[in-house]
């Protein structure tokens, strides 16, 4: 059986943003991914364009899974944004906390996850199949590592169908992170989130600002190549499309791409991947 694949974007600010989208989904689109996912900024601040962007790809035939964070949110809002989608027919949606919204003090009605998951499930049944985040690195903000894996039970337990893990670059992290779930008694499929590498510079700080590590030797390689931006694409390539075909052989049972509303590195890393 052929592994399926998503893909994320996020929404666009510029009515260019927009059309660059449209002709990357077209091209993402032959890939036959089984959803395309749209995220949704802290407390809500892209909801209009996340909802705009979820109704074309839906419009073009492609299911469509809009992320949902609730923090910042009250019960109201989130069962109005579930309305709309429900609507509109949606049938996936990826569930999260999300980040508070700088210079806001307030959590709002939900403080985690597990709690969103509950209030989808309580208010629309088996409507939506629901995604939750994994951090097979551990969350930044987790107290351990045994909190963040009781924090990731409790969202599966309280109705997750699937998760999709946050990128990594260390294989064995996410080995390690399945195995133990499994040892709780989690039996969701657990999707790698792949981030293709378009530069390095940025990748490093995005990396250490969400707890994804770069292991030491790719750091260096990278390092080494200065501004040749044709060495960074082609070793970064070689890396991730290495990094798929050892989780694909190790058993994942699918893979996730951030491709940051870009098409021609994830394009290249399936077509390698046959």
């Amino acid at each position: 059986m052929k592994p399926e694949i998503s893909i994320e974007f996020f929404p666009p600010q510029t009515p260019e943003g927009v059309d660059k989208l449209r002709a990357v989904r077209a091209e993402l689109a032959k890939l036959h991914p089984s959803f395309f996912s749209v995220t949704f900024g802290a407390g809500g601040s892209t909801r209009e364009r996340t909802f705009s962007v979820v109704k074309e790809i839906a419009a073009e035939g492609h299911n469509a899974a809009p992320h949902l964070s609730c923090i910042g949110s009250t019960r109201d809002n989130i069962r109005e944004i579930l309305g709309e989608y429900r609507a509109a027919g949606i049938r996936r949606i990826v569930a999260l906390r999300g980040d508070l919204p700088s210079g806001m003090a307030e959590t709002g009605e939900f403080r985690y996850a597990n709690e969103l998951v509950e209030f989808i499930r309580s208010e629309t049944g088996n409507w939506f199949s629901l995604e939750v985040a994994a951090y097979p690195e551990w969350h930044p903000q987790a107290r351990s590592p045994q909190d963040d894996l009781d924090a990731f039970v409790r969202k599966v337990k309280a109705g997750a169908n699937s998760a999709i893990t946050q990128y990594f670059y260390n294989a064995d992290a996410y080995f390690s992170f399945v195995e133990e779930t499994r040892a709780r008694g989690v039996d969701v499929p657990i999707v790698p989130g792949i981030m293709p590498i378009v530069g390095f510079t940025k990748l490093a700080r995005f990396s250490d600002a969400c707890g994804a590590e770069i292991p030491r030797w790719m750091r260096k390689k990278f390092e080494s190549f200065g501004d040749d931006a044709d060495s960074i694409r082609a070793f970064g390539l070689d890396v991730v499309t290495e990094l798929c075909e050892r989780l694909l052989k190790g058993g994942a049972p699918g893979l996730h791409f951030y491709a940051m509303n870009q098409s021609a590195l994830t394009t290249e890393i399936c077509k390698r991947l046959g």
